[in-house]
């Protein structure tokens, strides 16, 4: 098979995934009681008249039959119009991008995924080159430790340390309660070592969670190519060691790390929900489990029809890597 047909195949494939989780997500929602939610709070309030009813019904749609909601739902999820916020009455689209949650959260999970990868591959190359040293030994403890505790223990914990006692750090937030108010200053460098401040405990806590699958996940995948014959022969071709480990071993081990990696981008727009909430993060996270308090359904909808479609394409993304870095993939 050539790689133009893979492609397509591949493609073919994520079209009907696509269209699948549409109207998977259309009947999870139409499946839940009630109408529509907090819909019944906004509508039904002392003060709201029969006219101001009538236009909410009219605004989410409610007054119209099931197939011409499912056929309204369906071209909005298509042209990314996700309608209005029961919390605020903003369309969706507008308080994903322009009240900065999507900045604040690709900024948060960006930053931390980066380093948890770029270091979690690093340690893990050196741990299976090192095998049954100290820093082996000591990078495993490390990352299971840190794998295995939960993030708003961890999150706690680096308020504890790095704000109560060393008062180093803020204890949450995306910038000072005072440039909500008022402008914030007008030097940037200023400005950016402030926003790093905020970061560094989110981020940090992300990265100590993450980092620890990508070391894990590296280290098993690289012992296991150090074994092969094809290294022996390298060896005696009197490679260095730096070209064996990173164009030899480490090429031939990366597919699970692509999978691995893609998916981390994937659930990228997913936010940390628990992490963004010990922190008051401002981003898409905080944003759906404030949203889920509320049963804004409009919300979650669109925060979960986007989740899916990026972890769609990560999944097509490293299908294509795969095909490319291994062309007996394609043959499969």
């Amino acid at each position: 098979m050539s790689l133009r047909s893979f492609l397509v195949k591949r493609l073919i494939y994520t079209v009907i995934l696509i269209f699948f989780v549409i109207i998977l997500n259309w009947i999870i929602f139409e499946a839940l009681p009630g109408q529509q939610g907090s819909f019944e709070i906004l509508a039904s309030t002392p003060h709201t008249t029969q006219a101001q009813r009538d236009k909410l019904i009219a605004t989410y749609g409610l007054n119209k039959s099931v197939s011409e909601r499912f056929y309204d739902y369906v071209v909005a999820m298509l042209t990314f119009n996700f309608g209005f916020s029961y919390q605020t009455g903003a369309p969706v689209v507008s308080d994903i991008v322009q009240s900065g949650r999507l900045a604040n959260t690709l900024l948060l999970l960006g930053t931390s995924s980066i380093i948890s990868i770029v270091v979690g591959i690093l340690i893990g190359i050196l741990a299976a080159r090192r095998r049954g040293s100290t820093l082996d030994n000591g990078s495993v403890i490390a990352s299971l430790t840190t794998y295995s505790l939960p993030t708003f223990w961890m999150g706690t914990l680096l308020i504890l340390v790095f704000t109560l006692w060393f008062k180093w750090f803020p204890p949450g937030g995306t910038v000072p309660l005072q440039w909500l108010s008022t402008a914030p200053p007008s030097n940037l460098i200023v400005q950016l070592l402030v926003r790093l401040q905020y970061l560094f405990l989110p981020a940090l806590t992300l990265t100590l969670f993450t980092y620890g699958l990508f070391l894990l996940l590296t280290r098993a995948t690289m012992m296991e190519a150090l074994s092969e014959d094809y290294i022996v022969t390298a060896r005696a071709k009197g490679l260095s060691e730096r070209v064996i480990l990173l164009r030899h071993a480490f090429k031939n081990a990366s597919l699970p790390i692509v999978t691995a990696t893609a998916l981390q981008f994937g659930f990228i727009l997913s936010g940390a929900i628990i992490t963004e909430t010990i922190f008051n993060w401002a981003g898409l996270g905080l944003w759906l489990f404030q949203s889920i308090q509320f049963k804004d359904f409009p919300v979650i909808q669109a925060l979960f029809f986007i989740i899916a479609l990026m972890v769609i394409g990560a999944n097509f993304v490293s299908d294509v890597i795969y095909g490319i870095i291994d062309p007996r993939i394609r043959y499969e």
